[in-house]
């Protein structure tokens, strides 16, 4: 896996392609993993979520079978990418041109993705935005942008911190009042304890 192979192994069509090996599976359906270097399949600990297992609960571990990254006689499916185009197209894959269907939707992206200046560019822009015909009828839709800053979320976020700065504040005030309040109440005691004590005196 990760390897580019010259496409001229494959036929005549495929002259001055370079292809990239991207994974596989075998006649059972294992899919090859990367970073197992074995040509054949493996039982694998699984602790966390990854290529071939999709954990139920928090902390859940499996033993899953997997093939190995090395490709052998025995892989019914090799999936390449193509790493250099060559000569002739191919049908399907290099003569047909296919839009992104779903663009980005995190702010910061689209911003890494158009190249934007963060404080001037207005990102709502530059969703992708999908046409929709139904009958006569034709609208668009596109993503909700996720962790975009708008006046809402800075006057919310402004909110946030003076309620957190008021209870801060609030907290400090009354720990004052008890601080005052207990030594107060020891100083009544002792005066309390110093009077009885005369009166037993006498």
């Amino acid at each position: 896996m990760g390897q580019e192979i010259d496409g001229e192994i494959l036929g005549e069509q495929f002259k001055g392609y370079i292809f990239r090996i991207t994974g596989g599976n075998d006649k059972q359906g294992f899919q090859m993993k990367q970073g197992i270097l074995i040509n054949g399949r493996t039982r694998i600990l699984f602790k966390k979520r990854g290529t071939g297992y999709k954990p139920m609960r928090v902390g859940e571990r499996s033993r899953k079978s997997v093939r190995g990254c090395i490709v052998g006689p025995d892989i019914a499916a090799i999936f390449l990418r193509v790493a250099k185009k060559g000569d002739a197209e191919i049908a399907g894959v290099t003569d047909v041109e296919r839009p992104n269907r779903l663009g980005m939707k995190r702010r910061n992206h689209i911003i890494k993705t158009f190249a934007l200046d963060k404080k001037k560019d207005d990102v709502r822009k530059y969703v992708v935005r999908r046409e929709i015909k139904r009958a006569d009828k034709t609208f668009y839709k596109s993503p909700k942008i996720q962790r975009l800053i708008t006046e809402k979320r800075i006057r919310r976020k402004r909110s946030i911190v003076k309620a957190k700065a008021d209870r801060f504040k609030a907290t400090k005030e009354n720990t004052k009042k008890y601080e005052t309040l207990l030594s107060q109440y020891v100083k009544e005691k002792k005066a309390a304890k110093a009077a009885e004590k005369k009166e037993e005196a006498k």
